[in-house]
């Protein structure tokens, strides 16, 4: 049987991108974001299809049925790849290709997604399931005096 891996392989040598290999079966594909600096893709051989998975964010207790609402919305919406859930509420993205279907133009389109996904709502699921925290560092960070740069993105939740 060939390496059903060796298109994602070629594809991320292609586009320079980092790459893993844990086991035989799976790859770890490093993807560059921009809210979010880097976006990690497990891609698995199955005997049917290449199983892609990339962690997007810890479950929350702040107001978890905003943030799945969102969620499910958010995949009506989807192409290549869905959000889910684990047993403990932390976010995923997970994306099947059949192996028939596992050319370059067919691991683009689920990489793709899953970059758009994880790395263009990363804020607004971290405002929806985190934005006590959010507004608790705002409050640290100012009155102490220290640098609030990477909290640019949540400026609404500032304190006033």
């Amino acid at each position: 049987m060939p390496d059903a891996l060796q298109p994602i392989m070629t594809w991320a040598h292609e586009l320079d991108l980092e790459v893993e290999r844990p086991s035989e079966d799976t790859l770890i594909v490093s993807l560059p974001g921009s809210q979010r600096q880097q976006v990690s893709v497990a891609v698995t051989a199955t005997a049917q299809a290449l199983v892609f998975e990339s962690f997007v964010a810890r479950g929350t207790d702040e107001d978890p049925a905003k943030l799945h609402e969102f969620l499910l919305r958010r995949n009506a919406k989807a192409f290549g790849a869905a959000y889910c859930i684990d047993q403990f509420g932390d976010v995923y993205l997970v994306g099947r290709l059949p192996l028939a279907s596992a050319t370059i133009a067919g691991i683009d389109l689920v990489l793709a997604s899953i970059l758009g996904m994880a790395d263009g709502d990363f804020n607004t699921i971290l405002q929806l399931g985190f934005a006590e925290a959010i507004e608790r560092e705002w409050r640290w960070r100012l009155a102490r005096g220290e640098s609030t740069a990477n909290l640019a993105a949540f400026e609404n939740l500032r304190p006033q």
